[in-house]
């Protein structure tokens, strides 16, 4: 399956908008190339998920993703290279699409990302209002990336 989304930073309010959300810890086993496989707990429930490198404008890659029980997801994180990302992910309806808003936690606190996915590259969507800059393809915008360089340790941001 291909994964096609877009990724922008946060310059409003999305927390009155959201109609529900949720607790994420993610962490990485592999994160090589632009190859990911990715294991996490999201409210409880666990998820193995691999992605493969990004198109060139970052917009579209390959990603297959399957459900592991709770316990294994837990030995699973305790894998991961570097620790994991914590973040709350909040679901906003904005005209036919959900955005998927990423609040982050730890040493990414003050970062905040929307994401959308669409069923084709052109497809067009309707921006809500607090959706700013596009950072679709700056990879500094991974999680996976984030994981390394988190983003208290970025300059001029």
């Amino acid at each position: 399956m291909t994964e096609i989304e877009r990724k922008f930073l946060v310059t409003g309010d999305y927390k009155s908008l959201a109609h529900s959300s949720s607790r994420i810890r993610q962490g990485y086993i592999c994160a090589d190339g632009g190859r990911t496989v990715r294991v996490r707990l999201r409210d409880g429930v666990g998820t193995l998920t691999v992605k493969g490198p990004s198109s060139p404008d970052g917009v579209s890659r390959f990603e297959w993703e399957t459900e592991v029980g709770h316990d294994d997801a837990v030995q699973m994180l305790g894998l991961c290279d570097g620790g994991f990302i914590d973040k709350t992910r909040y679901l906003v309806r904005c005209g036919a699409h959900t955005f998927e808003v990423d609040e982050f936690h730890g040493g990414n606190e003050g970062l905040v990302v929307a994401e959308v996915e669409l069923q084709s590259v052109d497809e067009p969507f309707e921006r809500p209002p607090f959706v700013g800059r596009e950072v679709t393809g700056d990879r500094r915008y991974y999680n996976s990336s984030l994981m390394r360089h988190p983003y208290c340790t970025w300059d001029g941001e």
